[in-house]
């Protein structure tokens, strides 16, 4: 088989690339995807992503492991991906965050030419189909549904002003560029019509509609092996497929669209990547190119739970599940009611210190008790506190366990290693703990689950390293730039190799402060541009 476009991976990225590059008739695409379409009804049913994260069972969902972590008492962490078109689009809490402005316009300072905030912004209204309608600031005509969340609880509506009553700014936009704040996250929800109330991912908003295409072939289920060189040009790509072996071709370019664990992966599976990451296992080298795997960054995140007797929210009781059931046939017949939640409904983002210039720290305020990714459940109702450090200073890297590409990666984040990330998660705990005991949110709190009592610094900081873990964004690994550690150039060609592209969340060069699903979508509006205008002028 033979395409002009042969894209691995068909999450987030992938499902944008290939809706987008299909567009030209004149074009062929093949995209491969490991996992199955993204379209079942655990997908498109929000709150059913607590069937799926927990990845027991694997339920599109990767459910990797990192390397022990010397910073979090040496425990694995666990690293959720989405397998399915839409990827991790289809398993995560939905929410719509771009970051700061200035997240971006440091990408251009460190050599990423035309990734500016005013250079990205186009991208990111292109991709939109606001409910609140195009401005300024936003796309009310694009393929990604962006919905204002449809029935948040009145427990995140206590928690805002409880953040306001400490003179924290309630925003109703965290995404003009500035979003220092308090209030509800918008969502990546349909609305407005049919499938009002359902999870948009990004493969319901891209690439479902024009499944059909002529010029488009998508392959589900299979798991790409190898990339195929011929001297330093790629040429095509090695898949397995129901126990058998495979070979697409590219006659324009391979793209790499598998995240920021995959890519690297599939990178040094192909013998891209260091020499001593490659040769123990046995691989022959392709490229050296010392960046790939490098520079892994990803959000350490910290949770306060409280158990609660208010019941208008998620538990375990049996009025709770009698009123789930009233909830799911409302959901069916209107979109609405807390099966539409993205559980994580309140927002803010904070400065821990004042001469910051901008928030870094992040709060998700969840509608149900989160202990260990909802891996261990507790009987009752209640409410939770994610907070997160936004421009962690730790590096991590990913690599190979084995030259078998059926195998896991090797995830090691290394989480804080770098002190300044424990301080900072330090003052942002405290910073939640006092929004979560002023009132009115003090008012709904029963007890509080983990830590009781005052604790001071020194036994919050044995709290952290024996229960943080990731919040899911991992990026970084496959870097853009110009400098010796870089990946990929500004137009996402990997460096020393032709007929080679990354195009995800591994190209960011630094973890931007907010949620990371909207950004790779930007990512790659943008890089179909570069793609189109390559070919034009080719």
């Amino acid at each position: 088989m033979e395409a002009d476009y042969v894209i691995v991976g068909g999450g987030s990225a992938g499902s944008t690339l290939a809706a987008r590059l299909s567009e030209d008739p004149n074009v062929t695409v093949c995209l491969l995807e490991a996992g199955g379409r993204g379209d079942g009804l655990l997908v498109r049913t929000p709150a059913a992503v607590v069937a799926m994260l927990p990845g027991r069972p694997k339920i599109n969902n990767w459910a990797y492991e990192t390397a022990p972590q010397p910073g979090l008492n040496g425990r694995r962490g666990y690293q959720p991906r989405g397998k399915a078109l839409g990827g991790s689009s289809a398993i995560n809490a939905m929410l719509y965050v771009r970051g700061h402005a200035k997240d971006y316009d440091e990408w251009a300072e460190l050599g990423c030419d035309g990734w500016d905030w005013q250079s990205v912004l186009p991208y990111f209204q292109k991709s939109e189909n606001n409910e609140r309608g195009g401005d300024d600031l936003h796309g009310g005509s694009g393929p990604l549904q962006v919905s204002d969340q449809k029935s948040p609880r009145p427990i995140t509506e206590a928690f805002i002003r409880a953040g306001r009553s400490l003179q924290i700014r309630h925003r109703e936009d965290f995404n003009t560029g500035d979003n220092e704040g308090i209030g509800l996250y918008q969502v990546t929800q349909f609305h407005g019509e049919a499938r009002n109330g359902e999870r948009c991912s990004a493969a319901a908003a891209y690439l479902h509609p024009v499944m059909d295409r002529p010029n488009l072939t998508v392959i589900t289920r299979a798991h790409a092996s190898r990339i195929l060189f011929d001297g330093k040009r790629a040429i095509g790509v090695c898949y397995r497929r129901r126990r058998s072996d495979h070979e697409v071709r590219a006659r324009q370019e391979v793209i790499l669209c598998g995240g920021a664990f995959n890519s690297p992966q599939l990178l040094q599976l192909s013998g891209v990547g260091r020499r001593e990451d490659i040769n123990p296992h046995g691989i022959d080298m392709v490229h050296e190119l010392p960046g790939v795997g490098q520079n892994l960054q990803d959000h350490l995140d910290f949770t306060l739970a409280y158990k609660s007797k208010d019941r208008d929210n998620f538990g375990i009781s049996v009025p709770g599940g009698v009123s789930l059931l009233r909830h799911v046939l409302n959901w069916r017949k209107s979109g609405e009611g807390m099966i539409a939640t993205p559980f994580a409904e309140g927002a803010a983002f904070l400065k821990t210190d004042p001469t910051e210039d901008r928030a870094d720290v992040q709060l998700h305020f969840v509608i149900s008790i989160v202990d260990d990714h909802a891996r261990k459940l507790h009987m009752g109702h209640g409410f939770s506190c994610h907070i997160c450090v936004l421009r962690p200073n730790s590096r991590g890297s990913v690599g190979l366990t084995s030259a078998d590409a059926m195998a896991a990666p090797l995830i090691d984040p290394q989480f804080l290693a770098d002190s300044r990330d424990l301080d900072i998660l330090i003052k942002g705990v405290r910073k939640a703990q006092q929004i979560m005991t002023a009132e009115p949110l003090a008012g709904y709190i029963h007890k509080e689950l983990f830590m009781q009592g005052d604790v001071d610094d020194v036994a919050l900081e044995q709290h952290i390293r024996a229960r943080a873990d990731t919040i899911y964004h991992p990026v970084g690994t496959c870097k853009m730039g110009t400098d010796p550690l870089a990946v990929v150039d500004p137009s996402l060609r990997v460096h020393g190799l032709d007929g080679l592209r990354v195009v995800d969340a591994s190209v960011m060069p630094r973890l931007i402060g907010g949620n990371t699903n909207a950004p790779t979508i930007m990512i790659a509006e943008k890089a179909a541009d570069i793609i189109r205008g390559a070919t034009a002028h080719a």
